[in-house]
């Protein structure tokens, strides 16, 4: 403008430009508070990937896209370092079956840690299939079918008992204490066949979270201590982490949107049925 005296307005009217973005300046962004609460749930969730911790931002109701997050997490160092997997042209991948309800399909299976002094425990683990939920992590030094078997029983009188269990094939699960259990509560036990975890993906993937983020993320002191932190790690599971193949919901929230859209069908069903 000052090489051709042009005045301001002039100037903008030859080239198309409106005078208030001409005079507009950016304004610095102060990403300090997000960058603060971005360490700190990095901290806290130490295995949380920016995806994860780019949804738990949003819940708190920081107005933030992910590319803004994904480069606040790499700034400030946070990424993880991620194995990569090998490829296997030999394997098959499996299309599992995909539950269509609540206690439709459970998973079982048993992971094994040790206590400080280095004595053995393990852990059953249970999930449902179609919400992701944990409805159950029973620590202990020894497990046996029986065992197993009133654990579902206690499930039952809280939850409901699922149609189906897959389980593989190790000793308490080919149990005559969990056969009979299973015929007299009318729930088919669906075994793997063997060296096939991948027939079980549910439960495997739950237990490779389970292992990463509370197993090899804490020392227990004694037995007491482990099951009062694996308890904890569970209610924390199925009400604060958010799940990649639930949309991002945590799998309380899927189950309560999951009941709000079944009431609703059934109040519609019920209107189409009084009508006709």
């Amino acid at each position: 403008m000052e090489i051709h005296q042009l005045s301001e307005r002039r100037a903008c009217v030859i080239v198309g430009l409106c005078r208030s973005s001409h005079r507009y300046q950016a304004k610095p962004k102060n990403d300090e508070a997000i960058r603060s609460r971005l360490r700190e749930l990095a901290e806290q969730r130490r295995k949380f990937g920016a995806p994860r911790l780019h949804t738990l931002l949003r819940r708190e109701g920081h107005l933030i896209n992910h590319k803004r997050t994904e480069r606040l997490y790499r700034e400030e160092g946070l990424s993880l370092r991620l194995k990569k997997r090998r490829k296997r042209i030999s394997h098959l991948r499996v299309v599992l079956d995909k539950p269509e309800r609540i206690n439709q399909h459970w998973s079982m299976d048993f992971v094994s840690d040790s206590l400080y002094n280095g004595r053995r425990f393990r852990v059953l683990t249970v999930v449902d299939n179609f919400s992701r939920e944990c409805p159950v992590l029973e620590a202990d030094h020894s497990l046996t079918g029986q065992r197993v078997s009133r654990i579902l029983e206690r499930m039952a009188l809280t939850r409901g008992l699922p149609e189906v269990i897959t389980v593989d094939n190790g000793p308490e699960f080919i149990s005559k204490a969990l056969d009979l259990w299973a015929f007299e509560n009318n729930v088919r036990l669906r075994f793997i066949q063997p060296g096939k975890p991948v027939q079980n993906a549910y439960i495997e993937s739950f237990n490779g979270k389970f292992r990463d983020e509370c197993l090899n993320d804490n020392v227990f002191v004694s037995l007491n201590s482990a099951r009062q932190i694996i308890e904890n790690w569970r209610l924390d599971y199925n009400s604060e982490r958010p799940h990649k193949s639930l949309n991002k919901m945590t799998p309380e929230e899927f189950v309560a949107k999951h009941n709000q859209n079944q009431k609703a069908e059934n109040t519609k069903l019920k209107l189409v049925q009084s009508m006709g």
